[in-house]
């Protein structure tokens, strides 16, 4: 495999567990929502647990090609401002959907069945976050 294609991996599953955790942490410890802290935690083990074989296969490679120097680490203006909790929220399942589009899209070069598990994960993560919404209202302010 490329040293490419296991950047693009690395990258979006950090990415994608570090936004869905962002959403967890706002709704167990901001809004107090059991049910909702429920659904992202067993997202984020679901995602972690699917890829763990690919991990633990190829964990040298995927950590060997990081790269400090990555020309997309700078922030643009929009990602510096959040408005409250929700627009916080809003914006990691964002970041979680992006991110688990590109797994679907890289993991089909080699791995068609894991892919489709991706897309699963990606429907799902859109279910949580329009049922998040309503249950959020109440800290909107709060940010």
């Amino acid at each position: 495999m490329d040293k490419g294609v296991y950047r693009i991996i690395d990258a979006n599953l950090n990415r994608v567990m570090e936004g869905i955790r962002v959403c967890e942490d706002i709704s167990r410890f901001a809004s107090d929502n059991e049910r909702l802290t429920r659904k992202l935690k067993d997202l984020r083990h679901e995602v972690f647990n699917s890829i763990k074989d690919l991990r633990n296969e190829h964990l040298e490679e995927l950590v060997s090609s990081r790269n400090l120097n990555d020309v997309g680490i700078p922030s643009t203006k929009s990602e510096k401002n959040r408005d409250n909790l929700v627009d916080l929220f809003l914006a990691n399942t964002q970041r979680g959907k992006e991110s688990l589009r590109v797994l679907e899209e890289v993991l089909k070069l080699f791995e068609q069945e894991l892919s489709q598990k991706f897309k699963k994960f990606r429907f799902k993560l859109y279910d949580i976050e329009k049922t998040a919404v309503k249950e959020l209202e109440s800290i909107r302010d709060s940010g």
